[in-house]
């Protein structure tokens, strides 16, 4: 059943370290819409608990003595799914199994903060929070936003912190089509479903995912072995082209510029953009200005209201853009604030954007040589 707006959702934790397993406590904790149902220190306890009343999230790390989180996870899909995230160390073990666990089924991954880094503590409470909140909306329908306001670290800012709005004024030169998408929560699954139906000839993208640092490079190589376009990380500089993606490196924003009839892209710091970096208000506000009309925008599930703004932007500025719907979204918070706005030209089912993108390409590219 979907949470009610008075409750808070229980959150069991699952790590071996009696030090993290502290901090993720206090940073559970300090969520109003959040609580903790209780610590385990390996999967045998964690199952002991969950058979006396289950949690509305798990927040699971890998690595765990006796029975890995990796086969813990499984075990809990298969006999009784629940929304669960994993909550990792940056190795790249780590990365890598982080992927293979959204894939088993795991909502969303984070990166395990150091206890000895105020700073970073600061920023992982947000995305921490952030990510069991929007887990627990995905447990047997998607309920409303849980009570109480996540506590950023700082002021929630906007794409203004990293590049000035666009000059709608000015025109862009027609060029080949580019499609920038933005996900958070069930971003990964939506995205490899997207990718794996367009075909090698497919219109250059860029996306920005929610992922930490780190992360985004094991979900790069992942999606090019099982795509027929070519998946990367982004590296600052990078040319993007027909038949290639660029994925936003975690804790990096990127930014699209225009080349002569094609495009590169630049992976800049900054400070959090809609509580996130990389942000995908960032991306879009600079599709609107380096491309226009030649571009298409495209926001996929997640939590909050990331990247709704800016796609409004760029459909001012004449690009094509599209919201996916409530029915397939594992979280409808993005694009149902895309579609409240009004930035969403249409919406579409997940299993039509690939679709969607190649009749975009085929448009643009029919106006082209018109």
């Amino acid at each position: 059943m979907p949470l009610k707006s008075s409750e808070t959702a229980k959150v069991l934790i699952v790590d071996d370290s009696a030090s993290a397993r502290a901090m993720l406590r206090a940073i559970v904790e300090s969520d109003p819409g959040l609580s903790v149902m209780a610590m385990c220190i390996d999967a045998f306890e964690a199952a002991k608990v969950m058979r006396d009343g289950l949690p509305d999230v798990i927040l699971l790390d890998l690595e765990l003595p006796g029975m890995d989180g990796m086969t813990f996870l499984k075990k809990i899909m298969a006999q009784k799914p629940l929304p669960v995230v994993i909550c990792s160390g940056l190795t790249a073990r780590g990365s890598d199994q982080s992927i293979a666990a959204l894939e088993a089924g795991a909502v969303d991954v984070i990166l395990k903060p150091s206890a000895g880094d105020e700073r970073a503590r600061a920023e992982a409470q947000v995305r921490i929070c952030d990510a069991l909140r929007a887990a627990a909306q995905t447990r047997g329908g998607r309920a409303g936003l849980l009570p109480g306001a996540l506590r950023a670290p700082g002021p929630k800012l906007t794409a203004d912190e990293i590049l000035p709005p666009p000059n709608l004024s000015r025109p862009v030169p027609t060029t080949e089509p580019i499609v920038c998408i933005g996900a958070s929560t069930g971003g990964t699954e939506a995205l490899r479903q997207v990718l794996v139906a367009l075909p090698p000839d497919a219109p250059a993208i860029c996306i920005v995912q929610h992922m930490p640092a780190g992360f985004t490079a094991a979900f790069a190589r992942r999606l090019d072995g099982l795509c027929k376009v070519k998946v990367s990380e982004a590296v600052d500089g990078a040319s993007v082209g027909q038949g290639e993606v660029l994925i936003a490196p975690g804790d990096q924003h990127m930014v699209l510029r225009r080349l002569t009839g094609g495009y590169r892209v630049s992976v800049v710091q900054g400070p959090y953009v809609s509580r996130h970096r990389p942000s995908v208000d960032v991306l879009f506000r600079s599709a609107a200005g380096a491309a226009g009309a030649n571009a298409l925008g495209v926001i996929l599930t997640g939590m909050g209201d990331d990247g709704a703004r800016c796609l409004g932007e760029m459909k001012a500025a004449g690009c094509t853009t599209i919201a996916q719907d409530e029915a397939s979204s594992v979280v409808y918070g993005m694009p149902r604030e895309a579609v409240r706005m009004g930035s969403a030209g249409q919406t579409l089912p997940l299993d039509k954007m690939a679709a969607a993108i190649m009749n975009f390409a085929r448009r643009h590219r029919a106006g082209v040589q018109a």
